[in-house]
């Protein structure tokens, strides 16, 4: 963009440029490894764009689960999952800095058991709000790197498992409870490879079930992307992805050995179709391995979404 304008324009840029602390080949990085960043994270906004809506398409099985000890298991024979998801997302710049992101799941699990046979259910699953604000941009000073506070809520807008009318819950969307969020991500560039490192905690208030008062434990989540931008505004990236969530409580009493861990492996992928148009793709794997998780199950899927941007 910056070599299609005027000698006079190009003039004015580099001393605002100057006027930010910023050269001109560093903002042409920034904004290259833009791409890179909306390969990490579909639903966000690039420099340029003010909103954008889009639709993610996911499909994973089931690999086996991890047990309390780290141990993992293959699925039992005659066992099978299929789940599937479409996300309909949607991201708004305000305060020039900042983006509000909605996120609307819909659910579709088919699952088999040798003693019930095959189910379908599905349905809409559990609404989130979110938010960023980047405090400091990438590369906006030289020796900080970008720092970006994170938030956001998720409603219990989904069946939670203990309404479920099918014998497997497949018809289950939502964990019956609301979950606020905050957390940090920092990110900088080195020519075309940007280095993404986020912290998020969350917290689901307590519910009732069956007239037993339950809270979910806290859960950490920490993610280190290392994204790749190719010519013609196109990116990889690779993101290692590690959930920890602490013992749930009963009654107000910590139910020991009912923490879980996971760690999850993506490869994901960006690439610009038009000005305002760009297709994401991932895949992703729960290596099922002992020790790399933890009273969970591991799984194996792919993502893929196109995303509208508006200038």
């Amino acid at each position: 963009m910056l070599g299609d304008g005027s000698g006079l324009s190009r003039w004015a840029l580099a001393l605002g440029g100057a006027l930010a602390v910023l050269a001109s080949p560093t903002t042409a990085r920034a904004q290259a490894c833009c791409a890179g960043a909306s390969a990490i994270t579909p639903g966000r906004l690039e420099l340029h764009e003010q909103a954008l809506v889009g639709v993610l398409l996911s499909g994973s099985t089931g690999l086996g689960s991890y047990d309390g000890s780290r141990s993992f298991r293959g699925t039992p024979p005659g066992v099978r999952e299929i789940d599937l998801r479409q996300d309909v997302v949607g991201a708004l710049r305000w305060l020039e800095r900042g983006q509000l992101g909605l996120q609307i799941p819909l659910h579709a699990s088919w699952r088999r058991a040798p003693t019930t046979g095959g189910e379908l259910g599905g349905g809409i699953g559990d609404l989130s709000f979110s938010v960023r604000y980047d405090a400091i941009l990438n590369r906006e000073y030289r020796y900080l790197p970008g720092i970006a506070l994170l938030g956001g809520v998720t409603l219990a807008t989904g069946r939670p498992p203990e309404s479920a009318r099918l014998p497997l819950a497949s018809d289950a969307t939502g964990t019956g409870a609301t979950q606020f969020s905050a957390g940090l991500a920092l990110e900088r560039s080195f020519g075309d490879v940007l280095l993404n490192v986020t912290g998020l905690a969350s917290k689901r208030t307590s519910r009732e079930v069956s007239g037993v008062d339950s809270e979910l434990g806290t859960q950490w989540l920490g993610l280190v992307a290392v994204g790749y931008t190719i010519p013609d505004e196109a990116a990889a990236a690779c993101v290692l992805t590690y959930t920890h969530e602490g013992d749930a409580r009963i009654d107000d009493r910590v139910v020991p050995d009912t923490a879980s861990d996971r760690l999850r492996l993506s490869l994901a992928a960006s690439s610009r179709l038009a000005d305002s148009w760009r297709v994401q793709g991932s895949a992703f794997i729960d290596p099922p391995l002992d020790g790399f998780g933890r009273n969970l199950p591991s799984s194996v899927g792919a993502t893929l979404g196109l995303i509208r941007s508006f200038l």
